[in-house]
């Protein structure tokens, strides 16, 4: 019997998964880890410390589960993490500083602007896809070789999280389409391949990735690293992926209006495209299985702000949970905007801010709490709304990841939307699609559903929709209203971090 192993490297923990080629799953574990943030708007991973030490646990816990399995060998591994990030390497792939992660790490505004003026907006929406953001990658590289001289003139290799790792494994230098289509602006996505004239003026002198879809073999596991690692030596190893692309795959988000809603330390959604279709106020990417395309919106943070608020007022989460099952819609008055670490997908504003607007004294942690869930349902519906002007209709949402459970943040945001999600069986995530992937990579015919059935369905409370309607509208009115003042508090933090 083959099986297969996917493994996640996600923002806040690492998830592995050992699958058969049906879909079942024999064994699944996790590791909890930290992001480091030095500065103000920096958010970092060490690749070494996190990613791979993450691997190591997780492997030799599963390829243990795999040995036991009466007649089952492994057949092939696939890994995805967080991304777009930037891990300048060496030459013998040797990271040379923490890995700079996705659109959470704000460092590079200034070198936004600088490239915007050098290549054009409007040029680089339409060869690139989407609008350079703290999303990007370019621009990071450029803040590199600006601020870190040293680091940047030893710098031989781009890595990501999952390429990392799948150089650790195999020895190739190697991206996937999808993670390279992040990397703007030195990918096309009407060539599907590196703009190497434009990779030249953003990264002088690098040598880039060879290209592969996510569906492919790229190498197998050297004899040094299944010594490393207990993998079998020769096990085929895929391109791998970013996470939330490949936790898409894991649900079947596979058809064009197919929409994933991730619910995560951020809000991310995926909605597949038959065609490309960039918008200024999205991310058109390629995607995961050959010559496809993806329409993304993400949110900064989501969970992070639960997380923030549970630490602040104190309690468990299924006890906030409950409490502000109790509170009525509308949080007894209070709108929160959920911009805590500036905003991505659809304003593009790294200096945008939280607030939480109404406050009284008689409002307590659970309408605050209700009030954060409020909030991030409300930027859900605000990206909806963006990828339908881009010509995305939504048809069906796929809800995922670890946000779905207890069911009322899922039902919050079926409400303030009017859209049903359906909620699948198996919301282990990414490591899930990985495992998928590797299945697909290496010859199996796979049914997606037969992996992953929906579990259930949320579906709206009518009257709900038409209250939640007139918050949505003071909602989208707070920050064009406010952001002169949320731009003056984001100038006076950086000037108290001179590192900034």
């Amino acid at each position: 019997m083959d099986l297969f192993l996917g493994i996640d490297i996600g923002t806040s923990s690492s998830k592995g998964v050992l699958v058969t080629g049906q879909g079942r799953v024999l064994a699944r574990a996790g590791r909890d880890h930290r992001t480091s943030t030095p500065h103000p708007g920096w958010v970092e991973h060490d690749a070494d410390g996190v990613w791979w030490a993450d691997f190591l646990a997780l492997t030799r816990e599963l390829a243990g589960a795999a040995g036991s399995t009466d007649g089952g060998r492994l057949a092939g591994l696939a890994v995805s993490g967080i991304g777009p990030v930037l891990l300048p390497a060496d030459g013998a792939g040797r990271p040379l500083r923490p890995a700079i992660l996705y659109g959470v790490d704000t460092r590079a505004g200034a070198e936004i602007a600088e490239l915007t003026g050098e290549l054009g907006a409007e040029e680089i929406l339409r060869r690139g896809g989407t609008p350079l953001s703290t999303q990007a990658v370019g621009p990071k590289i450029r803040w590199l070789a600006k601020h870190e001289p040293a680091v940047w003139d030893r710098t031989e290799m781009l890595l990501m999280a999952s390429s990392y790792l799948v150089h650790r494994l195999t020895g190739e230098y190697v991206l996937d389409h999808h993670s390279a289509s992040q990397c703007d602006p030195m990918y096309d996505q009407n060539a599907l391949d590196w703009a190497r004239d434009w990779a030249a003026v953003v990264a002088p002198g690098l040598a880039l990735p060879a290209l592969a879809w996510p569906t492919e073999v790229v190498g197998t596991v050297t004899a040094e690293a299944a010594r490393e690692t207990g993998l079998p030596h020769g096990l085929p190893v895929t391109a791998g992926t970013v996470d939330a692309w490949a936790e898409a795959t894991s649900v079947g988000v596979r058809e064009p209006g197919d929409v994933m809603v991730m619910y995560g330390t951020t809000m991310f959604l995926i909605q597949v495209l038959s065609r490309p279709n960039p918008h200024p106020g999205l991310w058109t990417t390629s995607g995961v299985f050959p010559g496809t395309r993806s329409l993304a919106a993400g949110m900064a943070t989501s969970g992070a702000v639960t997380d923030w608020l549970r630490r602040l007022v104190g309690g468990e989460f299924a006890t906030l949970v409950e409490e502000a099952a109790a509170v009525p819609a509308g949080s007894r008055g209070l709108l929160l905007v959920p911009y805590f670490a500036g905003e991505r997908t659809p304003i593009f504003d790294p200096d945008a801010r939280g607030m939480i607007a109404g406050l009284t004294l008689s409002h307590g942690r659970a309408e605050l709490y209700r009030a954060a869930l409020e909030g991030i349902a409300y930027g859900v519906r605000h990206n909806l709304e963006v990828m339908r002007s881009a010509g995305g209709q939504a048809k069906r949402l796929v809800a995922v990841g670890g946000g779905t459970q207890g069911g009322l943040w899922t039902q919050i945001v079926t409400d303030v939307t009017g859209e049903e999600q359906q909620v699948p069986t198996e919301t282990i995530g990414a490591c899930l699609g990985d495992a998928l992937l590797a299945a697909v990579a290496t010859g199996v015919d796979v049914d997606p559903a037969a992996w992953n059935p929906v579990g259930h369905t949320v579906a709206p409370v009518a009257d709900r929709k038409a209250r939640y309607d007139e918050f949505y509208r003071h909602y989208r009115d707070l920050y064009p209203a406010t952001a002169d003042v949320a731009h003056f508090l984001a100038a006076e933090q950086h000037a108290a971090d001179p590192n900034h």
